[in-house]
């Protein structure tokens, strides 16, 4: 049976539940806070005890981890130098075997006049060179006898580094490298080049014949000559040709290209050289572009070529690592009919090595 809500106020407003037990009803929800409040507090001080000594643990391991793992790391690091040091070994060792291979072709070619390039005839007053073409034997400690058929008019004291430009089909050199120092910039090792549109010749092939022949004729300028390759299969990146001539010791570095172009009727030779805005080879400006106009200049009067002037460029590669002056010489346009014919004659290309050997002739007067 339910009781009226009137039932129970009449109670408790006359007071007839007890006093005592009313009491307590009203004190027993302290005493239970009381106790859940102390809980609390115990648990609470259990939980940080524990987390406590939790730290401590992990504070002590991590110290003892640190302890073990320093030492090795030293060693590693001591490891990796001696690494990079080996390595670095094996590479100049690699790169002074290359360059006596190098010069080995260079001699053959030259012995057996394979037909890639006609020698150049010597001087009437020609005599043996003290010092011919070189090739470091010790990657950049001293020069190479060149072989005792080598003639040469007396010795001028300088040194003169020929790059004849790009690379052989079968050699990929796709791989970037900087385009610069410090340079963001990448662009691919080396490239084939154009191709004669008409004789059919690639450009890395006709670059790498008037490079042999101006070899010679400098020799009997009595020039030391410096080349970057001797043939079409050596894998050296422009970065790596610029490097290396100054690494032997060549005061100047002659680039040798020959153009292509969309049109057909488009002519000539041009010059290029670094401008005095360029960000890494500015000092060299100056002294380039002397360089440039000589060859230049030598070079059109030579072959009666159309001169195309000279070009400021300061994306090459080749010529952005260079630590000596330097010109690329664009020979004339294989995508021309008669430059790209003219260009696969041996008395033109006689023409050719004579201008530019006159031009460098002019820069060091």
């Amino acid at each position: 049976m339910l009781f009226p809500k009137s039932f129970f106020i009449m109670f408790y407003k006359y007071k007839l539940f007890p006093k005592k037990g009313h009491d307590l009803m009203e004190k027993k929800p302290h005493l239970m806070a009381i106790v859940l409040f102390l809980t609390g507090l115990i648990c609470i001080g259990l939980l940080f005890g524990l987390s406590y000594k939790t730290y401590q643990k992990i504070d002590a391991a991590d110290q003892k981890m640190t302890s073990v793992i320093e030492p090795v790391k030293t060693k590693q690091k001591a490891m990796k130098e001696d690494i990079d040091l080996y390595t670095a070994k094996i590479e100049k060792k690699q790169a002074a075997d290359k360059y006596l291979q190098q010069r080995s072709q260079t001699e053959q070619a030259v012995k057996n006049n394979t037909g890639e390039h006609e020698r150049a005839p010597e001087s009437e007053n020609s005599q043996k060179s003290s010092k011919p073409s070189v090739f470091s034997e010790a990657g950049g400690e001293g020069f190479s006898d060149g072989g005792s058929d080598t003639t040469a008019s007396a010795a001028n004291g300088h040194i003169v580094g020929i790059d004849p430009g790009h690379q052989g089909e079968n050699v990929d050199m796709s791989a970037t490298e900087p385009n610069g120092p410090g340079s963001s910039t990448m662009k691919a090792k080396a490239s084939t080049g154009t191709s004669g549109s008409f004789s059919g010749l690639p450009e890395y092939q006709l670059n790498l014949n008037v490079s042999l022949l101006l070899k010679d004729i400098l020799e009997q300028h009595g020039y030391q000559v410096v080349m970057t390759r001797t043939d079409n299969d050596t894998a050296i990146s422009n970065k790596e040709r610029a490097e290396l001539v100054a690494s032997q010791g060549a005061e100047i570095c002659v680039r040798v290209h020959a153009n292509g172009d969309d049109s057909s009727s488009v002519s000539g030779a041009l010059t290029m050289c670094p401008s005095q805005q360029n960000p890494y080879v500015a000092k060299l400006s100056k002294k380039s572009k002397k360089l440039s106009k000589n060859i230049l200049d030598s070079y059109c009067k030579s072959t009666k070529f159309k001169k195309r002037g000279l070009s400021k460029r300061d994306d090459l590669t080749g010529t952005n690592w260079s630590k000596i002056p330097v010109a690329l010489i664009e020979m004339g346009f294989m995508t021309n009919k008669t430059e790209d014919k003219q260009m696969q004659k041996k008395q033109t290309q006689k023409k050719m090595v004579d201008g530019i050997a006159n031009g460098i002739d002019q820069y060091f007067k």
